[in-house]
């Protein structure tokens, strides 16, 4: 983590055990049987039902992350925030103070061109896309999954070598579900039997939670947007950028309304108002006594809310959350909170055999592949290539001989030509490198071959963690990849072999 962002973001995992000895209120009792009734309800295994009944410990806390609810549990790294969190609540956890792992599925987002795609690499690396006609601007948990379960299921055909996966995904899926739903029965289908618990806001047995924090927003609904410019503009002083900024008039509430849409407040003369019409503080305190679940927090207030009503020691995070989070400390004092630690989630290359190989036969690292896959790789082949090896000797004797000719120009105003002479040549001569280097790359031979699939593989558009979901690796490996995740750490890069 950057100096300039541990300012704001003032506890970090060194700090975990001083923050676990911390105490913090929240009405664990009623948080516990409604994390219960909604898990029952979503059919969880007996490990993730006793996980959320240890929540009712007096003393526990809870190892936290999250993310969208996305199409077969969206991105890989969905998995590896998870585990991340399981992992450090199985080394935090004991009798005495039970640490759960909870997993926030953000059924509240609204942005569903996020949620509403997958793609899938089959052992041909053939890529199965699938695009769903999701309602726009609609909030997760109020889209119903059933009527796109036969095109999901379909989408998997292909991958036939672990039939039960496949079943077992789609048993999953199959049901009167909401989109939120769907995914946090494939979350629980497959890290529930760890003790993973899922949390969704905008369920019926656990959106009341959230109502005494809403109240407060209402009461003063500019203050958590001013504490976060506020923030925003000590955070450019100290040299960082900002993600977050409110605009004039924006809380940090949206209001779902009666179309289904999801739509900002912004607060002026007394009034709220949503671009369609207003409403009074009144008007919103009768609407979370009928219906908790539309009125909903934007970004600078949804893990405040989330800390309001767990007992939050730890929130595990991507690189790009971080700094969104580190902008929410004045929103927390509101709100009389002490932030979490927060904790920078396991990032995980996964290496199939054919994959692992061709990194070995460059002497490629994979996390550097991701970063610049045709740098790196040209790189590798220089070192292989015998034409840029000899060019590359060429440019050594060159340097050397210019150095030479340096003692032959006695002449002060001859050092500037001699100068740009050695450029020009070294110039020509690296051009030419380069040239050798594109042309391998890029040839159909088996070089340009290999580098196509390295890429397809682990940097189809950005790292590989970002763009398949876990769940292909499990159709086409079997659960064996699941324990191999199991074994990681739950910070720091990894590759996971399946050699």
């Amino acid at each position: 983590m950057p100096d300039a962002l541990c300012q704001f973001l003032p506890y970090s995992l060194e700090h975990l055990p001083a923050v676990l000895r911390t105490p913090r209120e929240v009405s664990r009792e009623a948080l516990s049987a409604g994390l219960v009734a909604y898990l029952k309800r979503l059919g969880a295994p007996p490990a993730s039902l006793e996980a959320a009944h240890r929540l009712a410990h007096p003393r526990s806390r809870a190892m936290v992350s999250g993310q969208q609810a996305g199409l077969l549990t969206g991105p890989a790294y969905t998995f590896y925030k998870a585990q991340a969190a399981l992992k450090l609540a199985q080394e935090y956890s004991s009798e005495e103070q039970p640490v759960v792992a909870v997993f926030w599925v953000a059924s509240q987002d609204h942005d569903t061109d996020e949620i509403r795609s997958v793609e899938l690499l089959d052992f041909e690396e053939r890529v199965h896309r699938l695009e769903l006609p999701l309602p726009p601007a609609h909030p997760a948990g109020r889209i119903a999954f059933e009527p796109y379960f036969a095109q999901v299921c379909s989408l998997l055909r292909p991958f036939d070598g672990y039939p039960d996966v496949r079943e077992r995904i789609c048993r999953a899926m199959r049901g009167n579900w909401s989109y939120s739903e769907a995914f946090a029965r494939l979350m629980l289908e497959f890290l529930g039997p760890y003790g993973l618990v899922l949390f969704d806001p905008m369920a019926k047995e656990l959106a009341p939670l959230f109502v005494p924090a809403l109240e407060r927003e209402i009461t003063d609904p500019l203050a958590s947007s001013q504490a976060i410019n506020r923030t925003a503009q000590a955070m450019k002083k100290a040299g960082l950028e900002p993600v977050l900024g409110r605009g004039e008039a924006a809380t940090n509430l949206f209001l779902e309304g009666p179309d289904g849409i999801r739509r900002l407040l912004r607060f002026r003369d007394g009034h709220f108002e949503d671009g369609e019409r207003s409403y009074s503080p009144a008007d919103l305190r009768a609407l979370l006594a009928q219906d908790p679940t539309r009125l909903t927090p934007a970004a600078g207030l949804r893990p405040v809310l989330q800390d309001a009503v767990l007992p939050t020691a730890g929130f595990v995070v991507g690189p790009g959350e971080l700094k969104y989070v580190a902008e929410l400390g004045g929103v927390y004092a509101l709100h009389g909170l002490e932030p979490p630690a927060v904790i920078r989630r396991m990032g995980v290359a996964v290496l199939e055999p054919p994959i692992e190989r061709i990194l070995q036969k460059y002497g490629l690292e994979a996390w550097a592949f991701q970063a610049d896959p045709e740098g790196t790789f040209k790189a590798a082949l220089a070192q292989q290539d015998a034409r840029v090896q000899a060019i590359q000797a060429h440019l050594r004797r060159i340097a050397a001989e210019f150095e030479q000719v340096q003692t032959l120009l006695t002449d002060p105003t001859l050092s500037r030509p001699r100068h740009r002479a050695q450029v020009r040549v070294q110039h020509e001569l690296e051009r030419l490198e380069r040239k050798i280097l594109d042309n391998a790359l890029h040839q159909e031979n088996t070089l340009g071959a290999q580098f196509a699939r390295l890429q397809r593989h682990l940097a189809p558009a950005g790292p590989q963690e970002r763009a398949y979901p876990f769940l292909m690796y499990l159709l086409k490996h079997g659960e064996r990849v699941l324990d191999k995740l199991l074994e990681l750490p739950a910070t720091g890069n990894h590759t996971l072999s399946l050699s």
